[in-house]
């Protein structure tokens, strides 16, 4: 995301138009040009007809979204205050001075080059893919609207062949962790460009979440063959860490490193190699990683997170206090919300989990209100609050969806909590089918097997989590503990 352009002056006026659809393609292209970029601005850019013809529905789901956005904003701005950093927290997270500055650029000459040429559909899906990136660079799913709406209009101008507008919308639906809808629309455009590398990424990343392991790897595979770049070589590394080859897949993310040149790329390199450093207990490579990339790109959040989990492992509790404060303040996500509100708890102040688990609620109801799914963080929402039975009803509904492991997982600890053990040992042993080496999976079957009376299963599954990394949680790994000196 190098390119830059000129900022876009005053619109001018739209070509005489040809005919009456050359005419609203017009309005769109002002429309997606002039919709103000607010938080929350949920349907600035979405197809005419949703515009214009949804009447109160549509402003009474845009207001919703708006309010989620503001209670975000502000209540997330203000909570945690009380949190002061030890002299040797780690410093917070500098302001951005412009991280989308480039993005917002090509952002500015797309709708710029839309109004003069409403039919290009290449721009559009450009267009498209841009603001589903800028969703992703600020954590706002406001901006989902907007892609779908550019990337349909891209699609109404040329239905076919338009590859570019499918793998967008691919992209999309898994953002919005519509994996099935995703796999679609990666198939569609796979069928008029079957050489699309990124097509094939789309694929992968739905075929991953599906749980159809197998066809995701062969994805990936072909990812691979047609272009061996980053985004290939990462996802084969998380495919060999879902089956257990960490060693592999640490290697594959170094050659990734060696291939980054941009600062972004680089920094991503390093959290990578970073959570497969911490996922196996490895402090001091996991802390080496998280540094080298902030040296690269200090306001990539997710190492401001990766050292705040360090801190808290290495017992200062008030820097990775501090930490999660900024990342939350930054970006508030379900799931930066839910840590956060966990490492509160392991602090003894529930008060203030609490308050962090009801932002996490409203993340989740504004990432709902942009057309996204999640039952899998309800899960985890629900047990923090101790409503198993919610919990469990948000598990099976995501388990229909998709049999991955982390939501075989959900199910098993969600049937825990409900007290249906044996059921639970199933899914805690589907969870781990492919091989995956994870602290958290192997801590929720031991407590699930002393829950049956398998005392010595328990303790071989709660000392391998231990094993593996000591530190996976600041509440779980101490309960394993206490779980283990019990048995």
């Amino acid at each position: 995301m190098t390119r830059t352009a000129d900022a876009a002056a005053a619109p001018p006026a739209a070509p005489p138009a040809a005919n009456e659809a050359d005419a609203n393609e017009a309005d769109a292209a002002r429309s997606a040009a002039d919709a103000p970029a607010a938080v929350g601005a949920a349907s600035a850019a979405a197809p005419a007809d949703e515009r214009t013809g949804r009447g109160r529905g549509a402003l009474r789901g845009v207001v919703i979204v708006a309010v989620l956005a503001a209670v975000l904003l502000a209540v997330g701005g203000v909570l945690g205050l009380r949190d002061t950093p030890s002299p040797d927290a780690p410093a917070a997270a500098p302001r951005p001075k412009a991280p989308t500055a480039a993005l917002d650029a090509s952002i500015a000459a797309a709708q710029e080059r839309l109004r003069r040429l409403p039919r290009d559909h290449v721009t559009w899906a450009a267009l498209g893919s841009a603001y589903l990136e800028k969703s992703r660079i600020t954590a706002d799913p406001g901006w989902y609207p907007r892609a779908e709406g550019a990337l349909r209009r891209s699609l109404d101008v040329r239905p076919a062949p338009n590859a570019a507008a499918l793998t967008g919308l691919g992209a999309l639906a898994n953002a919005r962790h519509d994996f099935a809808a995703a796999r679609v629309h990666a198939q569609r455009a796979l069928a008029q460009n079957p050489y699309s590398a990124d097509a094939y990424g789309v694929l992968a990343d739905a075929e991953t979440q599906l749980g159809h392991a197998d066809a995701a790897t062969a994805a990936i595979q072909r990812m691979l063959d047609l272009r061996p770049a980053l985004p290939a070589l990462t996802r084969a590394s998380y495919d060999l860490e879902q089956r257990g080859r960490t060693d592999e897949a640490a290697a594959l993310m170094r050659r990734a490193l060696a291939a980054a040149v941009d600062p972004a790329e680089i920094a991503f390199c390093r959290y990578q190699l970073g959570e497969l450093a911490w996922n196996t207990g490895d402090l001091d490579a996991a802390a080496r990683h998280y540094r080298a990339g902030l040296a690269a790109d200090p306001d990539y959040l997710p190492l401001h997170q990766g050292r705040s989990k360090v801190a808290a492992a290495q017992g200062d509790l008030d820097a990775a206090l501090a930490g999660y404060r900024t990342v939350t303040q930054r970006s508030p996500t379900p799931t930066y919300l839910l840590e956060y509100a966990e490492l509160l708890r392991a602090a003894d102040r529930p008060a203030d989990a609490a308050a962090q688990l009801a932002l996490a609620e409203a993340a989740g109801q504004l990432f709902a209100a942009n057309g996204g799914s999640d039952d899998l963080t309800t899960v985890a929402l629900k047990l923090a609050l101790g409503e198993p039975a919610e919990a469990l009803a948000a598990a099976e509904r995501e388990w229909k969806r998709r049999q991955f492991a982390e939501v075989a997982d959900a199910m098993a600890q969600a049937l825990h909590a409900s007290g249906r053990n044996a059921e639970a040992l199933r899914f805690a042993e589907k969870a781990s089918a492919l091989g995956v080496r994870n602290a958290h999976f192997l801590y929720h079957r031991g407590a699930i097997q002393a829950a049956l009376g398998r005392a010595d299963e328990a303790r071989r599954s709660l000392s391998a989590a231990l094993a593996l990394n000591p530190h996976f949680s600041p509440v779980e790994a101490p309960a394993a503990r206490r779980t283990l000196a019990m048995l």
